[in-house]
């Protein structure tokens, strides 16, 4: 295995670890409750409006290059409506309160010094982030770090969560691979319909996506992953992983180590309100 198949790996565990801590903000009903008191009524104006405030009271261009497979219809009809229901600044408190009442519900067990050390870990794999080229994950680090354990533990995971996230648009984009057509190849490989259905996208719009998935090579006459489609996709997934690397080769292996292993209960319960066929595609932790 060579370094870099060994920064790739390294990034994808630790994926694995912090992206269900953020997740919550999506499934958890704490969560979804903080962003209805805050005005934001109905689960996509909370999605749209609390991961987009980190960017100020933007229009919808920039959040659909950012999120990348919404349909354009279905961001302009949440943006920038949602801002009169709740400036960005509401919809940062509403989404942080929402993450840390839900992460407080799920870590009960856990002693406070095993949340302050995993904060502070994980704030350290964000020091000096490279964020060019970045949008979301700029935009996260650069609000400011939370007061108590959970809400730093929760803003780290976020930052480092769009980070990657920016990561692997990057890549799909170098692969010429457009937002619909990612998520019909998601389709056919493992994501039922329903998950990824919700996006926006019209019924003609995924045939030709599927029809230039096939044209391509990705997909058979079946509608079924070629080997070429799993390879170049794989590449996808590799690039993405490598481009992630950095905050852990900054922490270094031994605290890398450290950090997944406190993690690791944190994200198991955090599993636990997370579908385990959810569109974000996180595989399960091994026991």
């Amino acid at each position: 295995m060579t370094a870099v198949d060994a920064d790739g790996r390294t990034a994808r565990l630790m994926w694995t670890h912090y992206e269900p801590v953020h997740a919550v903000t999506y499934f958890h009903p704490r969560a979804r409750a903080a962003y209805g008191a805050a005005g934001l009524r109905g689960y996509w104006r909370g999605y749209f409006a609390g991961r987009a405030a980190p960017l100020g009271p933007t229009g919808p261009a920039p959040v659909i290059a950012a999120f990348y497979n919404f349909a354009p219809h279905m961001v302009i009809r949440a943006l920038p409506e949602v801002w009169q229901l709740a400036t960005p600044d509401q919809a940062l408190r509403a989404r942080l309160t929402g993450a840390v009442q839900a992460l407080a519900e799920l870590t009960y067990e856990l002693p406070e010094r095993h949340l302050v050390e995993a904060a502070d870990l994980l704030e350290a794999a964000t020091d000096g982030l490279e964020t060019g080229g970045r949008v979301l994950g700029a935009a996260n680090a650069a609000l400011p770090r939370g007061e108590y354990p959970l809400a730093r533990l929760w803003q780290a995971a976020t930052t480092l969560r769009e980070h990657r996230g920016d990561g692997h648009v990057a890549a799909l984009v170098a692969a010429d691979l457009d937002p619909v057509e990612t998520l019909a190849w998601r389709v056919a490989v493992d994501m039922p319909p329903a998950n990824l259905l919700g996006r926006g996208w019209s019924e003609q719009e995924w045939s030709q996506a599927r029809e230039r998935l096939t044209v391509r090579g990705w997909l058979d006459a079946d509608g079924k992953p070629t080997e070429r489609g799993r390879s170049a996709f794989q590449a996808i997934e590799d690039a993405t992983d490598l481009a992630a690397a950095r905050p852990w080769l900054t922490l270094g292996p031994d605290r890398a180590h450290r950090l997944r292993d406190l993690l690791d209960p944190i994200a198991r319960a955090a599993h636990t309100v997370i579908p385990p066929d959810s569109p974000i595609g996180l595989p399960p932790l091994a026991s």
